[in-house]
């Protein structure tokens, strides 16, 4: 028999739309395990379990949610979770989903973060990551072709691309600085109303959907999403002290030269300038750890994204390894594993927490952002300079996995690596030039170009013992 309590009980547990936060938590818990293949597929996957499948959210307002979130700086997939969780179940809703999100990911990439710094050397777990190169590069390739055929719409937008190539790879330009001036740019451009800097639509997610109306969260606004000034600051200011007060801490106690510190620091710069997707951001990433903190080796990158590859949640969580591999180098007066661990957890940190803080303030005000013509137009010019920047960074990649030797030649103002042709890696090469083919030619999904990359890569090491 049914009783008042037991109704009670279920009403408070059975918002408005319908859904419960129990069986939202289950949803997003599968959402994050099937969150493979980048913030394409990842996006992809949030369209077809909770538009098409559960029609908890409709076409249009899911397209709405994700347009804020491509202007923010950050994973969009990411957001999106948050996004669509604070708007089915308030704060605890968006807080849910955007940790399930992350959830995955971070569990396996420590994991493989330890077995790298432990086993690292090994000839197999070398074969391993070797295979895993030659796909990464690949994977690199593609996301240029894709993400120039998505915003190089005219002359002005390709020459704002070849731009931000030649500021990054000849003049060492950082990349914030690119991407200020080419939202300036760009909103200067929309300003005046210039065609070729009118911003338009986002990822394409499904021709199939179904209507606001015919989902479960409807047309209207929920009350929620409405909240009044006083709830913004409230939570504003309570994500903004969980993100910088760790920052000042450190910083103060430690000092500015203590690794945990330097990776506080950089991981919250990542966190603010991290337009146009994990790509872009990773050749300023490679650049900083490598040849400027020296927490890793050129190789050891490409190793870290061949990890975020090959992992659920967003692509980003290569910073994770990063902070991992700077931190076990200077352990301080920790052990190497316990630096490692607690540099991994402080990248993560430093870098997801401003996330919930830019939705949480920013989704209520969500309609002035997307009716702000000039706002797009920036986006629109970040998103061409973005172009620029993978190119530089599937550049720098191929130098260092196709040569065994580089030289560094220097002329008046900027300096430039050349590979010497002698030292070419015929394997690596090969490799690379297969998984091109199943990229390009043959549309393989990611997934598998990588597992058959790592495999070959294993199988040759077993036949010759040459592990890259």
């Amino acid at each position: 028999m049914t009783t008042a309590a037991d109704i009670r009980a279920r009403t408070q547990d059975m918002p408005a739309h319908g859904i419960t936060f129990r069986e939202a938590v289950l949803v997003w818990a599968k959402v994050a395990a099937l969150s493979f293949g980048g913030p394409a597929g990842q996006i992809a996957v949030m369209h077809r379990i909770l538009v098409e499948e559960k029609k908890w959210i409709g076409e249009t307002r899911f397209l709405h949610a994700l347009n804020y979130c491509m202007l923010l700086p950050g994973p969009e997939a990411q957001q999106l979770a948050i996004y669509i969780g604070w708007l089915l179940h308030k704060t605890k809703g968006g807080l849910v989903a955007g940790i399930l999100f992350v959830v995955p990911g971070f569990i396996c990439i420590m994991a493989l973060s330890w077995i790298y710094a432990l086993y690292g050397k090994v000839g197999v777990v070398q074969a391993l990551f070797f295979g895993l190169k030659a796909a990464v590069l690949a994977i690199v390739l593609e996301a240029v072709v894709r993400i120039g055929k998505r915003s190089l719409k005219n002359n002005i937008m390709v020459g704002l691309a070849a731009a931000a190539f030649v500021a990054i790879f000849f003049l060492g330009v950082p990349f914030p600085v690119i991407i200020l001036a080419a939202a300036i740019i760009g909103y200067i451009g929309g300003r005046a109303g210039h065609p070729a800097f009118q911003g338009g639509g986002g990822h394409k997610s499904a021709d199939r959907g179904v209507t606001d109306a015919e989902s479960a969260l409807g047309e209207d606004i929920p009350d929620h999403a409405r909240p009044p000034i006083s709830w913004s600051l409230k939570i504003g200011g309570t994500l903004l002290a969980l993100w910088i007060v760790p920052v000042l801490i450190l910083n103060a106690s430690l000092g500015t030269g203590n690794v945990f510190s330097q990776i506080s620091v950089f991981f919250s710069k990542m966190a603010v300038v991290t337009f146009g997707g994990a790509y872009a951001v990773l050749a300023y990433v490679a650049q900083e750890a490598v040849q400027t903190l020296g927490w890793l080796r050129p190789g050891e990158m490409l190793d870290g994204l061949g990890m975020a590859e090959t992992t659920p949640g967003p692509l980003i969580m290569v910073l994770q390894f990063v902070g991992f591999m700077g931190a076990f180098r200077d352990p301080g007066s920790l052990s190497p594993l316990m630096a490692g661990t607690l540099g991994g957890i402080l990248a993560i940190w430093v870098t997801f927490t401003p996330c919930f803080l830019w939705i949480f303030v920013g989704a209520p005000y969500v309609e002035a952002l997307r009716s702000n013509k000039a706002l797009s137009a920036a986006l629109a010019t970040i998103t061409a300079a973005v172009v620029g920047v993978v190119l530089n960074l599937a550049v720098w990649f191929a130098l260092h996995v196709l040569f065994a030797e580089l030289i560094e030649a220097r002329w008046v103002g900027f300096s430039l690596e050349i590979p010497v042709l002698k030292s070419v890696n015929i394997p690596s090469l090969v490799l690379t030039m297969g998984a091109l083919v199943a990229v390009f030619r043959f549309k393989i999904n990611m997934i598998a170009v990588l597992g058959a990359c790592s495999a070959l890569g294993l199988v040759f090491y077993a036949v010759t013992g040459y592990a890259g």
